[in-house]
């Protein structure tokens, strides 16, 4: 886990090509035989990132599918408050994330991102269909766009959060107030949107 930790902020820092194996060695304080033997190579140490961080969502829909106690909607709300706390957490795990699909020069990692975003689709979607049954939620629902919207509404707010933060003219006391604050409103606004899209409630 430390070496998966550091390789994931050199990674977001000097992005996949930029970061070599003795870089990850020297920051975690291990020898590259250690590295070597965990993971193998680069691309494995990424695959394992990967794996750690965007598997933890199919484990908690996979989970939710078997609670009963839990109406759909409120899965889905659970699903994106702790999201959003995921990725406001993991920031340099997400920056990863959008430079690698940017660039899009490693296939072999956008392979990666592609197979793991498609088994959380998949999960997701079997979330989707139980609230369908139920006839909680619309029929005629796009997962992929569905999450796109959630994911890129995501995206470009941590990318212009400076922006958002002049534009709404408040004064916060700290960084970490401000953060709460757009935690808040992310919240609010993509509940609204899945409220539209998923239900028949107005």
């Amino acid at each position: 886990m430390q070496i998966i930790e550091v390789a994931e902020k050199l990674f977001s820092l000097k992005g996949f090509d930029g970061a070599s194996i003795r870089d990850i060695a020297e920051e975690a304080g291990v020898n590259l035989a250690m590295i070597s033997y965990y993971f193998g190579s680069k691309e494995k140490l990424m695959e394992a990132i990967f794996e750690q961080r965007m598997g933890q969502v199919r484990m908690r829909v996979e989970s939710m599918l078997k609670d009963d106690s839990l109406a759909p909607f409120q899965k889905m709300e659970l699903l994106i408050d702790e999201n959003i706390d995921r990725i406001m957490q993991r920031q340099q795990f997400h920056k990863i994330l959008i430079c690698e699909q940017i660039i899009n020069k490693n296939p072999i990692i956008i392979k990666l991102v592609n197979e793991q975003k498609k088994k959380n689709a998949e999960v997701i979607g079997e979330l989707i269909k139980d609230g369908q049954k139920k006839g909680v939620f619309k029929k005629d629902i796009d997962v992929v766009l569905l999450l796109n919207s959630f994911f890129g509404t995501l995206t470009q707010t941590m990318i212009s959060k400076d922006y958002y933060r002049n534009f709404i003219k408040i004064e916060f006391q700290s960084d970490s107030d401000f953060e709460a604050y757009l935690k808040k409103r992310l919240s609010k606004h993509l509940k609204l949107v899945f409220k539209a899209i998923l239900t028949y409630e107005e």
